[in-house]
């Protein structure tokens, strides 16, 4: 199983091999490609392993709250 974010659910994908110069009998592979995780410490002190997208959003909304801003 591979790793996925705890928030929105992300995982692997499998996408095409993109090669220039292809012939027309020259076949592409597909491989996978891995979100960009990381472990992420909540103010609870739980940490997380989320991508970076979920990760910017939560320190944004973190920051918003500090300040008030709501």
């Amino acid at each position: 199983m591979s790793p996925k974010c705890e928030i929105c659910q992300k995982g692997r994908m499998k996408v095409w091999r993109r090669v220039k110069l292809r012939g027309r009998f020259n076949p592409t592979t597909k491989r996978f490609q891995k979100p960009n995780l990381h472990y992420f410490k909540l103010p609870s002190g739980e940490k997380v392993l989320i991508c970076s997208k979920c990760r910017k959003k939560l320190k944004k909304e973190m920051k918003t709250f500090i300040n008030g801003n709501f």
